[in-house]
């Protein structure tokens, strides 16, 4: 049964739920349902399939058909107005993107899509804040560093949400938390193609342990 929740209002549910998002560049068609129940058991609610995996839009089609309305399947590296489209068109409910193409923010968002775009700057936050962006992309997040995150994260909304991607392993995450991030966006470190979906889920699983307890001490 489809959701009458809005893409938006279920996005900032699922990053309630846990900040978290599987970036699963490399899956296939095939595996897509098994990786994406695998990573959904172990807590994460946040799947992006970037563009540039083999077809990337029958991947989040059938991934958004096997999960539960509380998980969000969505593309990575949307580059134009046009891609954002086809997301919508396959199903998908999210668009990461690398950069800050505001043309790109706003198709996404007037598909009533959930936008995060890439940002480097304060000025590109901004104004991808402006288009109607739910979420920042900082990236690449080896670029930017806690005490950078810190400043940035000092001069926007307060709400922002700012999440680090590139780079984050389970031993970097209180360092970016402490700094104002509020998520992170996990790669490699999640998923490499030809990997099991059990390797996969004890990946994740190791992750969400990591963020329950650095959250909680960060909160403390």
């Amino acid at each position: 049964m489809t959701s009458t929740i809005s893409p938006p209002e279920r996005f900032a549910a699922a990053v309630a739920a846990l900040p978290l998002v599987a970036v699963l560049r490399g899956i296939r068609p095939e595996e897509s349902e098994g990786i994406g129940r695998a990573l959904y058991d172990a807590g994460f609610r946040l799947l992006e399939v970037p563009l540039n995996s083999p077809e990337p839009f029958a991947s989040i089609a059938r991934m958004r058909k096997a999960l539960p309305d509380d998980a969000l399947v969505g593309a990575g590296t949307v580059m134009t107005p046009g891609q954002a489209a086809q997301v919508a068109e396959c199903g998908g409910e999210m668009v990461f993107m690398p950069h800050a193409d505001l043309a790109v923010v706003r198709a996404a968002k007037s598909l009533g899509l959930s936008c995060v775009p890439g940002v480097l700057t304060p000025t590109e936050a901004f104004a991808a804040l402006a288009a109607g962006a739910d979420g920042l992309k900082l990236f690449p997040g080896e670029m930017i560093p806690p005490k950078v995150v810190k400043a940035i994260r000092a001069v926007l909304p307060k709400d922002t949400l700012l999440l680090p991607f590139g780079g984050i392993t389970a031993e970097t995450l209180r360092p970016y938390l402490e700094a104002g991030a509020g998520g992170f966006g996990l790669g490699s470190a999640i998923y490499q193609p030809g990997l099991r979906a059990d390797e996969v889920a004890r990946r994740a699983r190791a992750f969400v342990e990591a963020w329950k307890v650095v959250n909680q001490r960060t909160e403390d």
